[in-house]
């Protein structure tokens, strides 16, 4: 049926026909293996469209598909994946797909090569995208294995087609009494490592087995999910496939082991430095604190009360600054969400009493998203002198007030504005010495990148600055406009 397929719909020669069978029959094992449907496409005279020639149904789990497409089309529209290997031939990976029963799939494409190199087929491995069983773990596998199945499946020298020798996994098979009958390198240097010595054909499955699982659970199909083990210094990602005949037949059992110990380091070595970062950002906090503290004990001592004010002012932007490191403790990460940020300062606005003596109803509203470390301080300490600004001057003659801050997100600029209902004044004149605005100026147009802009008037004050968003130099190229 293959043959005649191909002699009908494409121009490959009988050498080509030859090596495109010869990978068909392997595909029954793959598909059970990976536990997804396979398919073997080839092009077709038409540009934009390629033919099934064969297709496997995983024995072990449900299928996709309820019936064969066999000597059907796929077209470019529906499943790029395959046209775009066809003609590159490169692996294209998790990539969305259409099948010919209309359902959403995921591809995993390899070429087929004949002996000159040239591409005359393609293998696809296909994954319902709705399924969430097999998680992100299964689809690495899927990729890997099927990017380099082809060099297998393809050299005469093997034994046993059904092996894939050279994937990036280690293989082993096992006969329906639980034998090892094949392994391919990859296992056996695997096994080498944890100090095997002898082959491993001809050794039991309770003495290769590394976990506890029984080789009746794995015909039983019990606990057949893709998990880590740890054995010795390294870190295996460890599944097991039931394999069957065309007659449903217990032929055997399939290990598949992934070596992932330098991913597991990777991810541990990140876990230490996020724990580390955390430490550091809480030391600063307390540290930011305790100078709080000091100034708020100094103050106490003052009696001229512009200096006091000077020292109360001095307070506020340091526990603006320690709000920031606060979270950053928390989270373990370099980034702060603003709006929680921005909260944290009115709080700390609150709890120490800046606002002790009026009663301000301050609301924060808009959009929330990550700002890093070092910007989050920044917009700290602009947002607290404006408010402080609010409550010092805008309220002056007022036992209460109202200030509203609004944040939006922008694609390259977001800004934040923040506006109270108190007394105005005038924005040509404003008052001369004050360190405040000269620290808000300063900060947005020095260290955001951004503009500052004020409107006031009998019905209050609104205070508008923005920042570029992105972390690159978007700003360069805005700036201006």
């Amino acid at each position: 049926m293959i043959e005649d397929i191909l002699k009908r719909h494409t121009i490959l020669n009988s050498l080509d026909i030859i090596k495109i069978k010869e990978v068909a029959r392997s595909i029954n094992t793959t598909a059970d293996l990976m536990g997804a449907d396979i398919f073997i496409d080839c092009k077709t005279h038409a540009s934009d469209a390629a033919i099934v020639v064969a297709q496997a149904r995983p024995s072990n789990s449900k299928s996709l598909y309820e019936g064969s497409v066999i000597g059907e089309l796929a077209y470019r529209k529906n499943e790029p994946a395959v046209l775009r290997t066809l003609e590159v031939g490169i692996p294209t990976t998790d990539m969305l797909a259409q099948t010919q029963e209309n359902k959403n799939v995921k591809q995993n494409v390899s070429p087929i090569k004949n002996d000159d190199g040239k591409v005359i087929g393609v293998l696809i491995a296909e994954k319902d995208v709705t399924d969430h069983l097999e998680t992100e773990k299964n689809l690495t596998v899927l990729a890997e294995t099927t990017e380099h199945l082809m060099e297998t499946l393809m050299t005469p020298k093997q034994k046993n087609n059904s092996l894939p020798y050279h994937v990036t996994d280690g293989i082993v098979m096992f006969n329906s009494v639980g034998v090892c009958i094949s392994s391919n390198p990859v296992a056996k240097e695997l096994y080498k490592k944890l100090g095997y010595m002898d082959k491993l054909e001809g050794i039991k499955f309770s003495n290769l087995a590394l976990d506890e699982i029984s080789f009746h659970d794995i015909l039983e199909k019990k606990n057949l999910n893709t998990y880590d083990i740890e054995a010795g210094k390294l870190t295996l990602r460890i599944k097991y496939a039931v394999l069957k005949n065309k007659d449903l037949k217990l032929t055997g059992v399939a290990m598949l082991i992934s070596d992932v110990t330098d991913v597991r380091n990777k991810e541990k070595e990140l876990i230490l430095k996020s724990v580390a970062m955390s430490e550091i950002h809480h030391r600063v906090k307390n540290n930011l604190q305790t100078i709080a503290s000091l100034l708020r004990l100094q103050s106490r001592r003052i009696e001229n009360d512009s200096v006091k004010t000077a020292f109360s002012e001095s307070i506020s932007r340091v526990l603006s600054i320690a709000a920031t490191h606060e979270i950053l403790a928390e989270d373990g990460v370099d980034d702060v969400d603003i709006k929680t940020m921005l909260q944290r300062i009115n709080d700390s606005i609150i709890d120490n009493g800046f606002s002790a003596n009026k009663k301000v109803d301050i609301s924060i509203k808009g959009d929330t998203f990550m700002v890093d470390s070092d910007k989050a301080s920044s917009i700290a300490l602009v947002v607290n002198e404006i408010m402080q600004n609010c409550i010092k001057h805008a309220f002056a003659d007022r036992d209460e007030g109202t200030i509203k801050i609004v944040i939006q997100k922008g694609d390259v600029f977001s800004n934040i504005s923040i506006t109270d209902d108190g007394a105005g004044f005038k924005v040509e004149s404003p008052r001369k010495g004050s360190l405040g605005t000269k620290i808000i100026v300063s900060i947005v147009e020095d260290k955001l990148h951004g503009n500052l802009t004020t409107d006031s008037g009998c019905e209050g004050t609104r205070v508008f600055f923005d920042f570029p968003h992105r972390k690159d130099n978007y700003y360069e190229r805005y700036k201006n406009i």
